[in-house]
């Protein structure tokens, strides 16, 4: 039998923070494309928009009219998928399970330039995003057991407005996600000794192949056992598990990394990259608080160009993920790619 390589041969990695397993076939990157295609992705247009729900001055659905907000700007999801107040079943069927669901949902405007996502923006407005996370992760998680931080970017990933912007959605019970990575990471640590996160980061850093950015508070990894294909996995590596703990250099330092990140992305395929991008923290109830480290996970969808995508059907639905080319190729096609200061 020949030798095996990881580049060419068919295996499985284990990703710690859930416990699942991801099918990487390498060798599959060369079949032959005929599916769908989608369309490149163009600029943004104007910087203020009259006819978006989300633009300074602008009213949206709710008949709100919207402040001439100067950075981010957080309000209550007119849509949102939770209620502080809604009634809970009373039921106890062994069979047919339900269970309350009580939260809030609110939506974070990342700028007032319509045109400008993420990579577009200069540090001091993504420093004041960060700001404004932390602001409501503080304030939601006085009242919820888990705050969750996210932002869908582009119409592939599902977004409603072209404006920039993120969500959070705050609930009184701890997602399945969140519970698999307190669950792992509190057994890792008692198994072990250390912070799950902390040796990945170590490791990482010591092998070089799968980091894609780095500065002394953050590490941007595609990591061992990522599924989608250009997937990120960006760590604190300070001793922090809640976005609002983070030290006033460690802010300035996310809005750096994030910003090379999204530009590293956008300059991979020369278009606006779409992807799901969502922060981990240590929720209330935790089994080990201490074993947490705060991380985000890029999720993004496209594989072989910007009108090519990865899709989840299948194998990745009804056995395990599945991935076409290694996190390694991933890596290195990211930190190849050249980008603006």
């Amino acid at each position: 039998m020949t030798q095996f390589v990881p580049d060419d041969h068919p295996h499985r990695r284990q990703n710690l923070l859930n416990g699942q397993w991801v099918l990487v076939s390498p060798h599959r990157a060369k079949r032959p494309w005929q599916g769908e295609t989608g369309e490149v992705v163009k600029a943004q247009g104007p910087s203020h928009d009259p006819s978006c729900y989300l633009c300074p001055g602008n009213a949206r659905t709710s008949g709100e009219i919207n402040p001439d907000y100067p950075g981010a700007f957080a309000f209550d999801n007119d849509f949102p998928a939770l209620l502080p107040d809604t009634p809970g079943p009373d039921s106890a069927d062994p069979v047919f399970r339900i269970a309350p669901a009580r939260g809030t949902a609110r939506v974070i405007c990342y700028s007032p330039d319509h045109s400008r996502t993420m990579p577009d923006m200069d540090l001091p407005a993504i420093r004041s995003l960060v700001d404004c996370w932390a602001q409501e992760s503080a304030t939601l998680g006085e009242r919820f057991a888990n705050v969750a931080v996210f932002e869908n970017k582009g119409a592939m990933m599902g977004c409603s407005s072209p404006h920039p912007h993120g969500q959070i959605w705050a609930s009184d019970f701890v997602p399945t996600e969140v519970a698999d990575e307190d669950r792992e990471q509190a057994a890792w640590r008692a198994s072990r000794g250390r912070v799950l996160l902390d040796e990945v980061a170590e490791r990482e850093l010591a092998a070089g192949e799968r980091v894609v950015e780095a500065n002394d508070h953050w590490l941007a990894v595609v990591p061992w056992w990522a599924v989608w294909p250009f997937e990120i996995l960006l760590i604190a590596r300070d001793e922090v598990g809640r976005i609002e703990q983070l030290s006033p250099q460690a802010r300035d330092a996310l809005a750096e990394i994030l910003r090379k990140v999204t530009r590293r992305y956008d300059a991979l395929f020369n278009t606006s990259f779409p992807y799901s991008m969502g922060w981990h923290q240590c929720p209330a109830g935790s089994a080990d608080p201490a074993a947490w480290r705060l991380h985000a996970h890029f999720n993004p969808p496209l594989l072989r160009s910007a009108t090519v995508r990865k899709f989840m059907v299948g194998f990745e639905m009804f056995a395990e993920s599945q991935r076409d080319l290694t996190p390694e190729t991933a890596a290195a096609r990211l930190r190849a790619v050249e980008i603006a200061a």
